[in-house]
């Protein structure tokens, strides 16, 4: 099952490390994470995507609350959130397939950044399914580049 961690921490150097660690040394694969200042900037917020058993991401929620540096650890799996991710991608796009690739931007709501004569650059944001749609879609264009963030969630408002 997919667990997703909104983590707040004191922004240090070696927290990442720290709270990676905790996850790797009990075998799980982070699927995404995100890292950024909160409002206060001595203070971050991680948002961590891991598949894992239910018994172990309790004890893993437990043992990142025990860490010095963490400061609030919020499960955000059974919640209902707000989540995105941002998308840049390059897709090879001549003259002719430039109108096509226009069309799939405007579907999908994504921008233009960057033009040349033999590629696009587009700039996408929204959910996980979103994102992996307009991947799928481009990959018939050639993608030359793709640079794609994890996902950051908050806990909707009541």
């Amino acid at each position: 099952m997919e667990y997703i961690f909104s983590v707040l921490v004191e922004n240090k150097p070696g927290v990442l490390a720290r709270i990676s660690q905790l996850f790797s040394a009990r075998g799980y694969n982070i699927t995404s994470l995100t890292v950024g200042e909160t409002d206060d900037p001595t203070i971050s917020r991680m948002t961590i995507v891991v598949d894992g058993d239910e018994k172990i991401m309790d004890q893993v929620k437990k043992q990142l609350n025990k860490l010095i540096d963490v400061v609030k650890v919020v499960d955000l799996t059974s919640l209902p959130q707000i989540e995105r991710e941002l998308l840049l991608i390059k897709v090879n796009a001549d003259k002719k397939m430039r109108s096509e690739i226009i069309e799939i931007a405007e579907i999908f709501r994504a921008k233009i950044v960057d033009v040349s004569d033999s590629d696009v650059t587009l700039e996408a944001t929204g959910q996980k399914d979103k994102i992996d749609a307009l991947i799928k879609l481009l990959k018939g264009y050639k993608i030359k580049e793709l640079a794609r963030t994890g996902r950051s969630c908050l806990p909707r408002s009541e």
